[in-house]
């Protein structure tokens, strides 16, 4: 029966696309059947034709039964007392506590320990002459601002008191000291994956 109504359903619209071809000219049967709405026409999707659904009706007393089991579940949590959730934290495990756990440093060959001895007594060398210049610089900043207080002195007594006066706008200061790493510009430090291992207690 389905079959039937399909051909005949077929046959009708192929029918109406040969006559809609006639009369128009070209080859633009679709537009001009009621199968088809036309470029301009209204289009609406199948859910906007779509039946809305029935809201099942409920049943006030279903509702007051189950009212009624949360209240009883709820003065039952309330008779029990409440359980304290250990801190885990602050227990260390038996296992961490054996004393022959020793981790052992890597073996390294006799070329690899040179290079990272010599590495080491150049980075040495390099800070010992980074200080050095360092002390040299604020000595002799001292010596000059000794020599100016002086000259200073000799000029106006009051301007040498003023200049010995310390300067309240410098506090507080703000200083950055150097980093083991220079910094990387426009560096985002990725997410990283990681397995959460928190343990939930539940009472």
């Amino acid at each position: 029966m389905f079959s039937l109504v399909s051909r005949m359903g077929t046959k009708l619209l192929s029918r109406q696309c040969t006559a809609a071809c006639l009369l128009t000219g070209f080859d633009a049967p679709l537009r001009q059947s009621h199968w088809f709405p036309s470029v301009m026409a209204l289009k609406t999707s199948p859910p906007l034709r779509a039946e809305p659904t029935k809201k099942k009706r409920v049943d006030p007393r279903r509702e007051q039964i189950k009212r009624e089991r949360l209240r009883k579940k709820l003065k039952k949590l309330e008779k029990v007392p409440p359980e304290f959730i250990p801190i885990d934290d602050f227990l260390t495990p038996v296992r961490y506590r054996d004393e022959t756990r020793v981790r052992t440093a890597p073996q390294l060959q006799f070329e690899e320990r040179e290079h990272r001895a010599l590495l080491l007594k150049e980075w040495s060398r390099y800070k010992q002459s980074q200080h050095q210049a360092e002390m040299d610089a604020i000595g002799q900043a001292l010596e000059a601002q000794r020599e100016a207080l002086e000259e200073l002195r000799l000029e106006s007594e009051e301007l040498y008191c003023a200049a010995l006066m310390p300067d309240p706008s410098l506090l507080p200061l703000q200083h950055q000291g150097p980093s083991y790493t220079p910094a990387k510009e426009n560096y985002e430090p990725p997410d990283g994956k990681y397995n959460d291992i928190t343990k939930v207690h539940t009472q």
